[in-house]
């Protein structure tokens, strides 16, 4: 197991949204895990969140839906998929405002977001930026490393 991997990190939320949900009366629950380069953590694995959904459903009587749309692509189809959602301006802002460094490093900008460039969360992020862009994704403005 990777040691960036937090047990229980995923059900916490996800079980934490779902009573939120309840108590709003909202039946679906969206997470961006992702099986198809996600470190190997179990907690991102599809038959997880099946069994995480039964447990909810059963465990609160209710009939949430937990989707998972990032579940089956990449980092490179997932910035796609934010550009053909929201175009460039979603793409900046995912840039811009979003965090995946395991190493906590906001002051390092790359043209795929900040981060320290080099633990294992920045180089899926940076190699799945590197694919989008070869394959014609935008790139926003500022600096690349």
């Amino acid at each position: 197991m990777p040691n960036t991997f937090v047990p229980g990190r995923n059900p916490m939320f996800l079980t934490t949204a779902a009573a939120v949900a309840y108590r709003r009366g909202a039946r679906h629950i969206v997470t961006s895990v992702c099986e198809t380069d996600y470190s190997g953590y179990p907690d991102c694995r599809d038959d997880t969140l099946k069994a995480l959904q039964v447990a909810l459903n059963l465990g609160m009587e209710s009939r949430f839906v937990l989707h998972t749309p990032l579940t089956w692509i990449d980092k490179a189809a997932t910035w796609a998929l934010a550009e053909r959602l929201g175009g460039f301006g979603l793409v900046e802002m995912i840039v811009r405002d979003t965090h995946t460094c395991y190493l906590r490093d906001r002051d390092h900008r790359h043209a795929w977001g900040t981060g320290c460039g080099g633990c294992p969360a920045c180089d899926l992020r940076a190699a799945g930026w590197a694919k989008y862009v070869a394959g014609g994704g935008a790139q926003p403005s500022g600096p690349a490393s």
